[in-house]
């Protein structure tokens, strides 16, 4: 039996600790001008046998690594045999099913962009034999494309609920179609609405990505209104956000360079995300659980927490401009996480001293280097 299986290339920071299955390849659209992951890389739907044999694999590991738990001297702790084999794993895929054991082997990840294109039935039987050749899976979740979810008869979608689809992650992005086209994203704000419902009706737990600063400078206001007004008829279990990154690769790295796209700043952001929750009426959990985002202390189940997440934007936008600054400027650098770090005298005179380092002038950075500084993390 192979004891290896294939891996894509991304998955949700919420799946960090799943096991992996790739059961398509790349992306079906891949036209997203904001995106630079599957450009170049033809869309694939693997075959299920393909699929069956990489979840076998992953058996393989995972009973070989409890056998070696017992082996070698760790008593049975399959936790504790699984974060030494992270320290060196022989392999990506080992590294995977070591992670995937030491959180307790509960959840897996379907890759990549868009699972939910392959036929039902196919789908259907991928889920059945994930689950039953490794029972303590619970949770299976995967990404799709609202236009394709929009496609899904509701018998489909409550077929893959029942043969154990949990969640779907869904890039949402904006529910603004002026902007939406611009971004070549190949679905309309009205597809958004149908296929966000119909994956909430089947009863399959439905997160909703947007995308902070898609909007630009032109189209911020506009991008956050009718996005809130886009997820308030969907009604996700949760909201994501995510903030705009561009780098070479993207079609939109070259719009940025001639101008024809002006970039908003973390301060103009952070005005987008106020008008964005303020707008929101839903019962969604609002979570910002990336890297990528200035404030990743607003998160909160609405409408009960909109006030707190509201008071933590207001918290910032009451510093002065300097100590705004020092933020920004720390939380690109990785050395601040939230807002109560600044309260720290050394990671305070830290971020001083980056700005310093990175200035021209000693004491502003241009938005260009704290551009780059978010970007260097993805």
């Amino acid at each position: 039996m192979p004891d290896s299986f294939e891996l894509g290339p991304i998955r949700p920071p919420s799946e960090a600790y799943s096991l992996l299955i790739r059961v398509t390849k790349n992306c079906p659209w891949n036209r997203c001008r904001f995106c630079h992951i599957y450009k170049g890389q033809r869309f694939e739907l693997r075959p299920v046998a393909e699929v069956k044999q990489d979840i076998l694999a992953a058996k393989t590991i995972q009973d070989g690594l409890k056998s070696m738990a017992w082996k070698s001297g760790y008593g049975g702790s399959l936790e504790a045999f699984a974060a030494a084999v992270l320290s060196n794993p022989p392999s990506e895929a080992y590294a995977n099913v070591a992670l995937w054991l030491y959180r307790g082997g509960t959840s897996a990840f379907l890759q990549d962009a868009n699972t939910l294109i392959m036929r039902t039935p196919d789908l259907v039987e991928v889920i059945k034999f994930l689950k039953q050749t490794l029972p303590s899976i619970t949770q299976v979740t995967s990404y799709a494309r609202s236009k394709t979810a929009a496609k899904k008869k509701p018998e489909e979608l409550k077929a893959l609920h029942k043969a154990g689809l949990s969640r779907l992650h869904i890039g949402l992005e904006s529910g603004y179609d002026p902007l939406l086209e611009y971004m070549d994203k190949g679905v309309t704000a009205a597809e958004h609405i149908k296929g966000g419902r119909n994956v909430v009706a089947s009863g399959i737990s439905l997160c909703e990505y947007v995308v902070l600063g898609l909007g630009g400078k032109k189209m911020w206001r506009e991008h956050a209104v009718e996005t809130a007004k886009v997820l308030n008829q969907i009604d996700p279990e949760f909201i994501r956000v995510r903030t705009l990154t561009v780098k070479e690769g993207m079609p939109l790295y070259e719009e940025v360079q001639n101008g024809s796209f002006v970039r908003a700043s973390d301060e103009e952001i952070v005005e987008e995300e106020k008008l964005l929750i303020e707008n929101l009426d839903c019962g969604a959990y609002f979570v910002s659980d990336h890297i990528t985002n200035l404030l990743q202390e607003i998160e909160g189940k609405l409408p009960d927490d909109k006030e707190k997440m509201l008071a933590a934007i207001n918290r910032f936008q009451s510093l002065s401009p300097e100590e705004r600054h020092n933020f920004r400027v720390g939380r690109r650098t990785g050395i601040y996480s939230q807002l109560d770090d600044m309260k720290d005298e050394q990671k305070h005179t830290l971020v001083e001293r980056a700005i310093e380092k990175l200035s021209d002038d000693g004491q502003k950075v241009s938005d260009e280097t704290i551009y780059f500084l978010m970007e260097r993390f993805i």
